[in-house]
């Protein structure tokens, strides 16, 4: 049966502009990180992707080496579109990455052009597109000069392969200076993706968040959710069969201590008198930065992106209970 997008599709979101572009993006935006490989069926790939379109997600943020295993992600969401999403092409802002590791030999990995072009070239044809609204440099690689890194984004871009440019995990000094030099060749450059949570402060501590703002660039978060530690799976101190704890990739059971279960549950608590869950609380916290323009979510279900998506209809933070996560966030 053939997709027709939700009518009322724009009408709840909350959508935030990229620094000083003309881009907004919304508030939460889709990842395909971890459950668009070949690990998960295409029909519930499918439910997450028409459920968040539906509700005005309109980023979805991949990367060359999304999975399980690599490529397979770009490669489902490409069917996808091709089947579903193709008339709503112009409505999407969708994102690629490469930086880490791809393929065997030197060319594979890092921040090269040969590299980075290359891997474009590849994502585009798993994903049946002749653009992508944004490509991203993945990572910063002190082993390649600078110049030649954000080089390769302003050939992206002036090649029509790309619209804009960006950044991921970069630190603060390394973000100020890639910033100048795709300006300099006159690149938009939109984003610095960063891993920032409750949990996970950097950002912060490091004065990537001062960067972003002295840029008039965007933060856009990933892992918002601490991969899934601030979500309500483990405040039993159980790991869930299925859970990314079980599988213990990213995300190990070792994380589980006595301490980390008992900060977990005092923010849990403090979400539930907010009329939230935990990883909707997690979310607003993130989101009260004007420097954040989104944060990235995985979903395995239409369920718990529904739930995330929620997180919009929060009331604004408190200074009390900024002043107790603070608290909670720093134990």
């Amino acid at each position: 049966m053939s997709y027709l997008a939700a009518d009322e599709r724009y009408r709840s979101m909350t959508y935030r502009r990229a620094g000083r572009s003309g881009v907004q993006l919304p508030a939460v935006s889709l990842g395909l990180w971890h459950n668009f490989g070949d690990t998960q069926p295409l029909e519930v790939q499918r439910a997450v992707l028409r459920r968040a379109f539906d509700r005005g997600v309109t980023h979805f943020d991949l990367a060359n080496n999304y999975g399980p295993p690599y490529g397979s992600a770009e490669a489902n969401f490409g069917t996808l579109f091709a089947q579903d999403f193709r008339p709503y092409r112009d409505e999407l802002f969708i994102a690629t990455k490469a930086g880490w590791d791809m393929w065997p030999g030197p060319y594979g990995d890092g921040g090269s052009r040969k590299y980075l072009l290359a891997s474009l070239d590849q994502s585009l044809g798993r994903m049946g597109l002749d653009h992508v609204d944004v490509f991203y440099s993945h990572r910063y690689d002190p082993d390649t000069p600078l110049e030649e890194t954000m080089g390769a984004l302003d050939t992206a871009v002036r090649s029509g392969r790309a619209l804009y440019a960006a950044i991921s995990n970069y630190p603060a000094e390394q973000h100020r200076e890639a910033v100048a030099v795709l300006r300099e060749l006159g690149t938009p450059v939109l984003l610095n993706q960063a891993n920032y949570s409750i949990l996970n402060r950097a950002p912060e501590d490091e004065g990537l968040l001062t960067a972003i703002g002295d840029t008039r660039t965007g933060l856009i978060a990933y892992s918002p959710l601490a991969q899934g530690l601030l979500t309500d799976r483990y405040l039993s101190g159980e790991v869930p069969a299925g859970s990314r704890m079980s599988v213990g990739h990213f995300l190990k059971e070792q994380a589980l201590t006595g301490a980390k279960l008992r900060q977990l549950r005092s923010l849990a608590k403090l979400a539930e008198q907010r009329g939230q869950s935990l990883a909707q609380l997690a979310l607003s916290w993130v989101l009260r930065d004007p420097r954040v323009v989104s944060v990235i979510v995985g979903a395995s279900s239409v369920a718990q992106l529904d739930q995330n998506i929620d997180a919009l209809n929060g009331a604004p933070l408190t200074e009390e209970e900024l002043a107790e996560i603070d608290l909670l966030s720093r134990a």
